[in-house]
């Protein structure tokens, strides 16, 4: 029973059900992916245009496509809201290890405003914090203040400024450095890696990329300093330093047309982006709860974390 937000609620495994209401929460399915992925490319498209960013959803087709991979994917965990019978939001929790991810988060603009999101996000921390991970994570747009203040009052720390940047891929040379195709021989260097800059890894993430031939290493001197899954808001990037990330921002690699996320305060390679021709899209905040660490190193975040 939620008593701080005045609504009365009974809670199953996998259903909520909103007293005096016709509102329930409840755990997604195939048959959802068309409902949640119309409502989630409207909400992000009006909330783009409202402060006039692209919006990053190609078009509601695409995006039920994605949404319609989510729902089959054993590693994430959906939530769906009801309203009266008809679905009117939906929230995803990624398990990518130690650390969830959590989105999109979406709620149909004709219900906005009625603290669905707010039980949409409870139920996906409360299910989490169940399956004891170390650590939950999301990427929110910075300029999305609703947004911001849902997330806070939950319980999220601001951890890191983003910067979505956009552009063609570079195709330069960085001395001293060799960019070549992970293999899964590299996996358990690049999962040290990741440890050694962030305090955990991400095992899952590595062989997606292989998987999808997108899993990219940098070596200097004969030992890997760096890799990315894929340079796009689906993918993530780690490295010992600016250098080896610039080796692999410039061997050619592509740029999904989403573009990437960089953190803000890295600021020589936020210049050095810039110079090489690459553009400021929007700002983005990484948020978290639970395990973080500042990172001992340089890397790009996914969208979700």
């Amino acid at each position: 029973m939620d008593l701080s937000s005045g609504v009365y609620y009974l809670e199953t495994a996998s259903l909520v059900i909103m007293k005096n209401t016709n509102f329930i929460l409840r755990e997604g399915k195939i048959e959802d992916a068309h409902d949640c992925a119309s409502i989630c490319y409207q909400a992000f498209k009006i909330l783009n245009e409202q402060h006039n960013y692209p919006i990053d959803l190609d078009s509601v087709e695409s995006t039920i496509e994605w949404f319609s991979s989510l729902f089959k994917r054993l590693n994430i965990y959906s939530v769906v809201a009801e309203l009266d019978g008809h679905i009117v939001g939906s929230n995803f929790l990624w398990n990518n290890g130690a650390i969830a991810g959590i989105g999109p988060l979406s709620v149909s603009p004709l219900t906005q405003g009625c603290s669905i999101g707010k039980h949409l996000m409870q139920y996906v921390l409360d299910y989490a914090r169940q399956q004891e991970f170390a650590g939950i994570r999301l990427v929110q747009a910075a300029y999305n203040s609703s947004s911001l203040s849902l997330y806070t009052k939950l319980g999220f720390h601001v951890r890191e400024p983003l910067t979505v940047l956009k552009g063609t891929n570079l195709q330069l040379e960085v001395l001293g450095n060799l960019v070549r195709t992970g293999t899964s021989a590299d996996i358990d260097i690049c999962d040290k890696l990741c440890f050694q800059v962030h305090g955990h890894v991400r095992h899952r993430e590595l062989l997606d990329a292989i998987d999808k031939k997108t899993f990219t290493v940098v070596e200097h001197n004969g030992r890997i300093t760096g890799y990315t899954t894929v340079l796009g808001f689906d993918g993530h990037a780690v490295a010992h330093t600016n250098e080896d990330l610039k080796a692999l921002l410039s061997a050619g690699t592509a740029i999904s047309q989403s573009g990437f996320l960089l953190p803000t305060r890295n600021t020589e390679l936020l210049r050095w982006c810039l110079e090489k021709g690459l553009h400021v899209v929007r700002p983005m905040t990484l948020m978290s709860i639970g395990l973080y660490n500042e990172p001992a190193g340089v890397f790009l975040p996914s969208i979700f974390y």
